[in-house]
């Protein structure tokens, strides 16, 4: 009797553990971190993601297109200049690390606002620079950064930066994506040669790290 009785309490004995004291071995999940995301045009993608990539709270850097009306658009089309794409670079990052204002303070000082349809040696519409907005506070961010640097800016030309809303994003194509570090030598005399450096310096002053 006493082993039956034993066998027929063990189910409830179990229903008790899993309930309490087992519920303590179950996993616990944790929340993903709240990200989001940041797109800027400002000429060849290859230096926008170079220059982004250092900064603490990036999570991601991803070169492509944005702007136009052609469907996943090729590298060949967008430069053909006839798809209204412009080269782009698609920023994730942490709110908690880094702030969207400060991306767009850091973005203004990588590009030449002044030039329309160029950047440096690249010329053309896909090479313009534009901000292109993910919501209203973001707009909202660029709007007061735009106002203030329009006071500050250390240079007398106007700024033609398009800022618009963020349509469809298309990545480019795979040998694009972190081309810097792929081809260090390449990408060091494209930079060199095409003058962004220079002409960055010679627009915001000496690099502050």
């Amino acid at each position: 009797m006493t082993a039956r009785w034993l066998g027929s309490l063990l189910p409830a004995i179990a229903s008790v553990f899993m309930s309490t004291g087992g519920a303590q071995a179950q996993t616990v999940s944790v929340a993903a971190p709240v990200t989001a995301k940041a797109t800027f045009a400002g000429g060849c993608f290859w230096c926008v993601e170079s220059d982004f990539d250092k900064i603490p709270g990036v999570l991601s850097t991803t070169s492509g297109y944005i702007g136009g009306t052609v469907v996943n658009p090729t590298y060949q089309q967008v430069s053909g200049k006839g798809t209204g794409h412009a080269e782009a670079v698609e920023i994730v990052f942490d709110p908690a690390k880094v702030s969207y204002t400060t991306l767009v303070e850091k973005f203004w000082r990588t590009i030449d606002p002044t030039t329309k349809d160029r950047q440096f040696c690249d010329a053309g519409n896909p090479y313009r620079t534009a901000i292109f907005t993910h919501d209203a506070a973001q707009a909202e961010v660029v709007k007061r950064s735009l106002a203030a640097l329009e006071k500050s800016k250390p240079f007398k030309e106007p700024i033609v930066t398009e800022v618009v809303a963020a349509t469809r994003f298309y990545a480019a194509e795979d040998y694009h994506q972190d081309y810097y570090l792929k081809n260090p030598i390449r990408y060091k005399y494209y930079r060199t040669s095409c003058g962004r450096d220079a002409r960055l310096q010679q627009l915001w002053g000496p690099t502050k790290n």
